[in-house]
């Protein structure tokens, strides 16, 4: 302990000869071994208030990184584009270039605007696609129908849009109403398969009166391919000019009704055929 004591005893000596060699670039182990000083703690009071040499500092990885995002923000990027292009986070982007000034808007407020709408349109497009080739997977997922798979889909058809009986007001008969053009195929496809003779077949066509009535009752009738003799007089429903109507357009050609003459018998079969599939959900849960 005395000996130790001794070779610290010219403390202020031994630090001029210590911050010498710091001046020269010697690192801290240069230094402890150039001295024969092992004791870290009066090592670091030795070189106490000097600079370490630059070629001892470790290199920072994200030097560069740094440099870089200030060059671009000087070049008046946003902080979004350079945490996009540097792949870094945003509190590391602000930090970096916080002291620098805020670039000027590279666009005028409208043609931010043209470039949001422009953005936007090619989002839908992609959305649209997107939509279209889903439907068109499971439409292709299908294939052909059998004939027990075609009745069933008939029954739960009608049962969820055609007219039903009550026990308040019987009503054993056949109606069929509906918008859809292919509700309106699905249906008569189905009655085919009952083998439900066209004859029995009775149409009308409900629509607003401002609405493109001739053309309305074209595109049905050819839809149907029944004679117009089969037609009944069109229903139309007036118009409230205190409403604003949605259904508008080339692509509105209001409802066809579809009544099966003489179709109690068949209604029943309808209604029982309905209650099986109820069962049958059931019992396969």
């Amino acid at each position: 302990m005395a000996r130790s004591q001794n070779k610290y005893a010219d403390f202020e000596g031994l630090r001029e000869r210590a911050v010498a060699l710091r001046r020269e670039g010697y690192s801290l182990r240069q230094i402890r071994d150039e001295l024969k000083v092992f004791n870290n703690d009066i090592l670091n009071q030795l070189v106490k208030g000097e600079p370490p040499p630059t070629w001892t500092k470790r290199p920072n990885a994200k030097d560069d990184v740094r440099a870089k995002a200030r060059e671009l923000r000087i070049q008046g990027w946003t902080y979004d584009q350079i945490e996009a292009e540097l792949g870094c986070s945003r509190s590391s982007v602000s930090l970096w270039v916080r002291d620098l000034p805020k670039p000027e808007p590279r666009y005028t407020q409208q043609e931010q605007q043209t470039l949001m709408r422009a953005g936007l349109a090619r989002l839908r497009n992609t959305q649209d696609e997107e939509r279209q080739q889903t439907k068109e997977a499971a439409k292709l997922a299908i294939g052909e129908l059998s004939a027990r798979e075609l009745f069933l889909v008939g029954v739960g058809l009608y049962w969820a849009e055609g007219g039903k009986d009550k026990p308040y007001d019987r009503r054993e008969n056949v109606v069929f109403v509906n918008s859809d053009p292919g509700m309106i195929k699905v249906f008569l496809a189905w009655l085919d398969l009952l083998e439900v003779e066209h004859e029995r077949l009775r149409f009308t066509v409900m629509i607003h009166e401002n609405a493109d009535v001739a053309g309305a009752e074209q595109f049905w009738a050819e839809l149907v391919g029944a004679d117009r003799s089969a037609f009944n007089k069109t229903t139309l429903k007036r118009h409230n000019p205190k409403t604003v109507r949605k259904n508008v357009g080339d692509s509105y050609r209001g409802c066809l009704v579809i009544k099966v003459l003489k179709s109690a018998d068949l209604y029943r079969r309808i209604e029982g055929s309905w209650c099986g599939i109820v069962l049958g959900a059931d019992s396969a849960t």
